[in-house]
C-alpha cells in the first residue's frame, strides 16, 4: 500500500491567486493577512502571489473562474465573510459560492480553497481571522485563529499532493 499526502512544500510550479472580498474588510483584510504570513513562513515569495479583490463573496467564483482557466495559475484561495443577518440571503450566497468553487476545482483539476468563512456574528468572523496561535476558547465558545492562515496552508498541501498524484 502506498500513502499519498501533500507536504507544506515552498516549491510550487505556477502562481497562486488569492481572490479576497471588499465586503466585511475588517473581516477580510485580517484573512488576507493570515494568508500572507503563512505563505511566508511556508517559503513562498509574495513575487509569485497575486491579489485580485471583489466587492462581495458572491463575486468570487466568477474570478476564479477565469483564473482556474489560466495556465500560469497553479491554486486559488479565496476569502470572505459572509455573516447571518435578518433574512437567509446568506445561505443562498454560501450555498452557491461553496458550489461553484468545488466544480471550479474538480473541473480544472487546481485546487480552489474555501476560505470564505460562514458565521452568524461578526464575533464568531472576529475569531476565525485572530492573528493569535489557533486555539479553542471555551469561555466565548469560539475557535481563535485565522481560517485565511489555515487555507494556504491547505493550498500548499494540495498543490504537493497533486505533483505526487502526476
Amino acid at each position: 500500500m502506498t500513502i499519498y499526502e501533500g507536504k507544506l512544500n515552498p516549491d510550487i510550479q505556477g502562481r497562486i491567486a488569492i481572490i479576497v472580498a471588499k465586503f466585511n474588510q475588517t473581516i477580510t483584510e485580517r484573512l488576507l493577512q493570515g494568508a500572507l504570513k503563512k505563505f511566508a513562513e511556508i517559503g513562498i515569495s509574495e513575487e509569485k502571489i497575486d491579489v485580485f479583490r471583489v466587492p462581495g463573496a458572491f463575486e468570487i467564483p466568477t474570478v476564479s473562474g477565469k483564473l482556474v482557466q489560466k495556465a500560469e495559475y497553479a491554486g486559488i484561495l479565496a476569502l470572505g465573510a459572509v455573516i447571518k443577518g435578518e433574512t437567509s440571503h446568506d445561505e443562498h450566497i454560501n450555498r452557491a459560492v461553496s458550489l461553484m468553487f468545488a466544480e471550479q476545482g474538480a473541473r480544472s483539476g487546481k485546487p480552489v480553497l474555501f476560505g470564505v468563512l460562514t458565521c452568524n456574528t461578526v464575533e464568531q468572523a472576529l475569531a476565525r481571522s485572530a492573528f493569535d496561535d489557533p486555539a479553542h476558547d471555551k469561555v466565548q465558545k469560539a475557535h481563535l485563529g485565522n481560517k485565511g492562515a489555515d487555507c494556504a496552508e491547505a493550498l500548499v498541501e494540495m498543490l504537493d499532493l497533486l505533483k505526487q498524484a502526476d
